[in-house]
Parts: C-alpha cells; structure tokens; sequence
C-alpha cells in the first residue's frame, strides 16, 4: 500500500527538493516513463534557453498513471472552483460590491482590474492571502475570473453574489457572477485522477520529445505545500483510496 506523508511544518530538505519532508523514503522510488505531451512549460517545467536547451520538470510534482499507455502525467485531481465575475451596461464610474459566504467587499472600481478584484477579495475575514487567483479584466470590457485556492483548493464552493447598486452611467449597468468551473470533482478519468506519487528528482528532456524517464517516489514524507503545483493532501484522501495520508 502507498503511505504518502504530506506535512504542513517548516523544515526543509536539502537540493532541489524543498518539499520532501524527510529523507526516509528516497530509496523507495521506480523508475517511471513520463508522457511529456501532458506537461506545460511554466507550470509543470522550465523551459530549456539557447545556452540551456533541455527543459526541466520539477522535482515534487503530483504525478498520476494513464490506464492505456502506463505512462505518468500531472495528477489532474479535485478541481478548483472557478467563478466568472462580469460587469455589463457599460457603466462609466462607481463601484460594486461581491459576497462570498455571507461576507461582503468594499466597493470595487467599475474599471477594477484582476489585481484591484483579488485585494477586495482577500480584505474578507474568510478569505486569506493566496486563498485566490484572479485573471482577466480590467472592467466593464472583459470579464475577470477568480480561482479558489488555498484553503479552498479543489472544493465546492458557494457561488458569490454581486451588487451593482453603486455603478453609475452606461445603460442599466449590472454585475453577475458564473461559474465556469465546479470545484471538487475530479475531471480526469484516464488513470491521473489517481496519485501515483511524487517525481523524486528534476527530470530533463529535449523540445520535440514525447517520452523522458524519472523516478517516481512512492513512499516518504512530503511538504504538501512546498510541491511545485498547489496540492491539497485532504483532497487525495476522498479520490485515491488506496493511498495512506498521515498527518503530523
């Protein structure tokens, strides 16, 4: 049986492995193939440079199986909650306010940008710093998303209200809010909804590549908030079973 370790206290390993909690566990890894289609540059591997051309996966990556290949991808576990926050009428000044699980922003600039948006969100009570990320804008011409991370991460989330009572000009000006993605389901059904364990080391591989081989680290103790990806270990306990995860 898998026995992860995710841990949330303060010490550090040593190299490029930040988020392995203690060195107990490197001996037990395998050598894996990864599908290097499945990565993204800046997310998932810093790109290779003229004077250094291979790319580098990141040590501490969550990692998942593909049933029809056995191939390793990103883990593609419980999604984050994503809400769309759009204003329309093409107001020209005042604010608006959104709520989020019964606490309520200051006014936000009808031509706030994701920044100004993020701020207001972060002021709440219930909502810490890097509780969310916040793209797009600047209003009233493009909408701004908001992703739930943090404590949030890859949970259901109540949808936030808005008010628009304090917007001015424009024709009728309104705010809405969508959700563009649910939190908490797991999408993927091709094996990496499943954590296979942990890329031990960095990995490189050259542009064009498909395939790179790694090592795959299966038992040990981790920092699950010093992982490369955000990585909810509570999350892997409801989608993966098999996999023992012990707090300390």
């Amino acid at each position: 049986m898998n026995d992860f370790q995710p841990m949330t206290v303060s010490e550090e390993a040593t190299a490029d492995r930040p988020w392995l909690a203690s060195l107990v566990g490197t001996n037990d890894t395998n050598t894996i193939t990864l599908d290097v289609t499945k990565f993204s540059a800046g997310v998932h591997y810093d790109a290779g440079t003229a004077f250094q051309p291979r790319n580098v996966l990141k040590s501490g990556l969550p990692l998942g199986k593909i049933d029809a290949t056995g191939l390793y991808a990103p883990y593609a576990g419980p999604t984050s909650e994503v809400q769309t926050v759009t204003v329309t009428g093409t107001p020209t000044g005042g604010t608006y306010t959104l709520t989020f699980t019964g606490q309520t922003t200051a006014g936000i600039p009808y031509n706030a940008t994701a920044a100004q948006v993020k701020s207001a969100l972060e002021a709440l009570s219930n909502v810490n710093p890097g509780d969310v990320t916040v793209a797009g804008g600047p209003h009233p011409g493009t909408a701004v998303t908001v992703t739930f991370v943090g404590q949030y991460l890859g949970d259901d989330q109540t949808q936030m209200t808005a008010s628009a009572a304090s917007l001015t000009g424009g024709t009728s000006p309104a705010v809405t809010v969508t959700t563009s993605t649910a939190g908490g389901a797991a999408t993927a059904t091709d094996g990496t909804q499943t954590l296979a364990g942990f890329l031990c080391t960095e990995s490189t591989f050259a542009t064009g590549s498909t395939k790179t081989s790694g090592a795959l680290l299966w038992f040990g103790e981790v920092y699950a908030a010093k992982c490369p990806l955000p990585f909810d270990p509570t999350d892997v306990a409801s989608t993966a079973p098999g996999v023992n995860i012990h707090y300390r």
